[in-house]
């Protein structure tokens, strides 16, 4: 919900949300989302090939472009793969493709966009340990110089941030870099505990 209050999906029913000092709701709905990018759990992709669902909302691009983002994604040398490279049909919302390769489609599209902010809605919590990493390497390349927002229950893909908010049923209860939360030994450094343990 938090994240989705940045774009204005929902609008904000008390406080306000601001970028760069700017009341969001004072900001045109199309520029404001055109500098968002959003890379979710449940990728959509469309039937139609691999080349129109990376330039998809971007019909001016070049191939070249195209490709460069799928490179940036770690997505070019499985769609090299594909029997038809760019130009394979994925079937009705990528049913033949892996969840690693879908959600690596749907970070070279934000890559193409290249918006300033983006917004991580716990894009690697269905993908298995392989895929994660891969995953995880592109996101990490996508975020770089970028004001990137990150919901994960996997803390793996969050010990970097610079700040780490924890959400409860009571709102925000701590606030702070990995190691100062674990010092505090709160929730978070009893979920890091149990998730560390669970991967010995």
């Amino acid at each position: 919900t938090m994240c989705s209050l940045i774009p204005r999906f929902y609008e904000v029913s008390e406080g306000a949300i601001t970028v760069d000092d700017i009341d969001v709701k004072d900001i045109k709905l199309k520029s404001l989302r055109d500098n968002i990018g959003i890379v979710q759990q449940d990728v959509y992709l469309f039937a139609g090939t691999v080349l129109e669902n990376i330039s998809y909302g971007k019909p001016d691009v070049t191939k070249e472009d195209i490709i460069l983002a799928a490179k940036n994604a770690n997505a070019h040398d499985f769609i090299m793969e594909l029997p038809d490279g760019y130009y394979t049909d994925i079937g009705q919302r990528g049913v033949k493709l892996s969840g690693g390769q879908k959600q690596r489609l749907s970070i070279a599209r934000v890559f193409l966009k290249n918006p300033p902010i983006l917004i991580f809605d716990e894009a690697t919590s269905s993908l298995d340990n392989e895929s994660e990493k891969v995953v995880q390497d592109s996101l990490e390349k996508l975020a770089m110089n970028r004001t990137t927002f990150v919901i994960a229950h996997r803390l793996s893909t969050i010990k970097n941030a610079k700040r780490i908010l924890v959400l409860t049923e009571e709102g925000i209860t701590e606030s702070g870099t990995h190691q100062e939360l674990l010092a505090m030994d709160g929730v978070y450094a009893g979920l890091y505990r149990l998730s560390y343990s669970k991967q010995e």
